[in-house]
């Protein structure tokens, strides 16, 4: 039983003794003491007041006294008006200390036998990776590493959007700009080459909707048919409209703009480009092969810069088939139903949700199609797994629940297990990111920042004066990393967020290198300790634990809580804000408790032996993040 719990229990037991009366189970409470308080655990007296016709704080004294008497870990108590501080004996945080480090692969859970898998990453194959990229990657993989910290076996997989017209809006600008271009002859890598095109090709698609905007207000509807060129008209009319608003304004010129788009010659080439990659066109699928084994590279390159890996990758361009499959077997067995254009639908308005597109008249995949025979695919290939965990923006949240909804009408009842992580957008302090302008902000070149200004403030500060040179470049690595992991995880991932290259590097702060430092100022305190100390096993110390130790054990001993709370509310940031404040309560044990110059042998063990469970605690932490410890800094 827990120390809480064993109090509480006996609390509710003085009641009955002292007053004669049973308590509501709910009434009473045992929390942690307020920092401006002394004491460690407090039980609030007011709702007594009723039962023992007594002032509170009369009621909480004779409580006190009560507990203290037949709770061994209580030491002693005080009371603050209606409120019963308690005391726990040094003794009790010892025997709390030395069942921590006796514990083997402390703070993870025994096997659960529960096969999960996390999906993360998601790129297309069009563009390289980016920012948003980035805060998806490294939540996905530390939630993975957190759910195995929590006993369960995990998968972890990609799916790789590599077809549809957008893969094919690249393809087509190479073709027509591209000149034989390489990564090889460029020198780029192959993922920014091929999103260099499709920058391009989204520059002239701009271009030509301009002209056919052009051509529009001059009565000019092309190839418009009648139903469109009514359309257009009515659109015209209400943004010329001065009576009308200006959102209605902007809303109706919005919708002028995605139908003038419809009419540019080269969003028609492009998708003349998938029909022929549909039918498996040699040329068509020759220049696709060539682009993506370009991208693939560059994208395996930034996975490695990333210290990410995946156990299975899983292509759009094979799921499609199963997903158009599937959607024509449930079509079969009523669970969707047919248009006259022959497009194939999902009627999900009697759990709550809309009608949803599955497949188009003309056979083509949408990405709910894909997703489908992704997910069933998952589901069959890995026998015993329990739940899909899906790392995707928030934008995507209806998409999810439509999916999963989908599978279960399928059959796929464990579907119902199935999670969205959503996660908040991530700007810069230059603004949001646009890829199809090629205003984006590059991986790779947001962990080349964060690098630089790791070298720049640890050069600053001299904290690697007395390090070999050879090795400051990998030290810079893994501060700029774990700088940029821990400012994108500490945040909830339901919450957008600004990300300040500078500020995540700061080695004072809530940052990543902050915690970094403090670990790996314990591991030097721990060799020269070694070096110099008599050393002898730390549970024989049996004296006094001061303030500061106090509230490093309790600290310490949240640790497996802290990882399964952030285990089952898919959360890093748990474990993140968790480690900062081990690392700040560890600074201020090391002011007040010195390792190497302690009054006797016994207290110094003891005093290395609880830098040693920090140390295990903070490196472990950050390790569930992702995040390297430097070995000196």
């Amino acid at each position: 039983m827990h120390l809480e719990e064993k109090i509480n229990s006996a609390a509710y037991a003085a009641v009955e003794t002292l007053y004669g009366e049973q308590m509501p189970a709910d009434r009473l409470t045992v929390e942690p003491t307020r920092d401006n308080f002394e004491g460690d655990l407090t039980i609030t007296a007011f709702k007594l007041a009723r039962i023992a016709q007594k002032a509170p704080p009369i009621i909480a004294g004779e409580l006190g006294e009560y507990l203290k008497e037949h709770v061994a870990e209580i030491a002693g108590y005080n009371v603050v008006k209606g409120f019963l501080n308690l005391t726990i004996s040094d003794r009790y945080w010892l025997e709390v200390f030395a069942r921590m480090r006796q514990a083997g692969n402390y703070g993870s859970a025994p096997s659960s036998g529960e096969v999960r898998m996390v999906e993360y990453a998601s790129p297309n194959t069009n563009k390289p990776l980016h920012v948003g990229h980035a805060r998806n990657i490294f939540l996905g993989h530390s939630m993975a590493r957190i759910l195995e910290a929590n006993g369960h076996e995990v998968k972890k997989v990609q799916i790789i959007n590599d077809r549809g017209v957008h893969i094919c809006m690249s393809m087509l600008a190479w073709e027509r700009w591209g000149n034989g271009e390489t990564p090889a002859s460029s020198g780029l890598k192959g993922d920014k080459l091929v999103g260099n095109y499709y920058v391009k090709f989204n520059r002239e698609y701009t271009r030509q909707t301009q002209l056919v905007l052009e051509k529009f207000e001059a009565g000019n509807y092309g190839r418009l048919n009648e139903e469109q060129t009514t359309k257009a008209k009515a659109l015209q009319a209400l943004i010329r409209n001065d009576e009308k608003s200006a959102k209605d304004k902007n809303s109706a010129a919005a919708a002028l703009k995605d139908l003038a788009k419809t009419q540019t010659d080269i969003i028609g080439e492009a998708q003349a480009m998938l029909r022929k990659w549909e039918t498996n066109d040699p040329e068509v699928r020759r220049l696709w092969e060539m682009m993506n084994r370009w991208v693939y590279e560059g994208f395996d390159a930034t996975y490695r810069a990333m210290g990410v890996d995946f156990d299975t990758i899983y292509y759009e361009s094979e799921t499609y088939l199963r997903g158009k499959e599937e959607v024509l077997k449930g079509l079969e067995k009523g669970v969707f139903y047919q248009k006259e254009d022959r497009s194939v639908w999902a009627d999900l308005t009697e759990d709550g949700l809309d009608h949803k597109l599955v497949l188009r008249g003309d056979g083509t995949a949408v990405y709910m199609t894909q997703d489908i025979g992704t997910a069933i695919l998952r589901f069959e290939e890995n026998p015993g797994l329990m739940q899909q965990i899906y790392t995707v923006g928030n934008e995507q949240e209806y998409h999810f629940k439509v999916l999963f909804l989908i599978l279960e009408k399928l059959g796929y009842k464990m579907a119902r297990n199935n999670y969205h992580l959503s996660y908040g957008m991530v700007e810069l302090p230059t603004g949001k990111m646009k890829s199809r302008e090629g205003k984006v902000a590059d991986a790779d070149d947001l962990m080349e920042e964060v690098k630089e200004a790791a070298a720049s403030i640890t050069g600053t500060s001299g904290v690697i004066d007395e390090i070999p040179e050879a090795d400051h470049e990998e030290i810079f690595r893994k501060i700029g990393m774990g700088a940029l992991k821990y400012f994108l995880l500490k945040v909830d991932p339901v919450k957008g967020m600004m990300f300040d290259p500078a500020a995540s590097v700061e080695l004072v702060g809530h940052t990543g290198p902050f915690i970094q430092y403090s670990a790996a100022r314990i591991r030097s305190i721990l060799r020269k300790y070694e070096e110099k100390s008599e050393l002898k096993p730390a549970e024989n110390y049996h004296g006094e634990v001061n303030a500061s130790a106090r509230e490093l054990i309790i600290l310490l001993e949240q640790f497996p809580a802290i990882i399964r709370e952030s285990g089952e509310k898919y959360t890093p940031s748990t474990l993140a804000n968790y480690a900062f404040y081990v690392a700040k309560q560890y600074n201020r044990f090391n002011n007040d408790n010195h390792v190497l110059h302690a009054e006797i042998p016994e207290l110094g063990a003891f005093r290395a032996g609880l830098c040693q469970l920090t140390l295990e605690v903070l490196t472990k932490s950050l390790y569930l993040l992702g995040i390297e410890v430097p070995e000196r800094m």
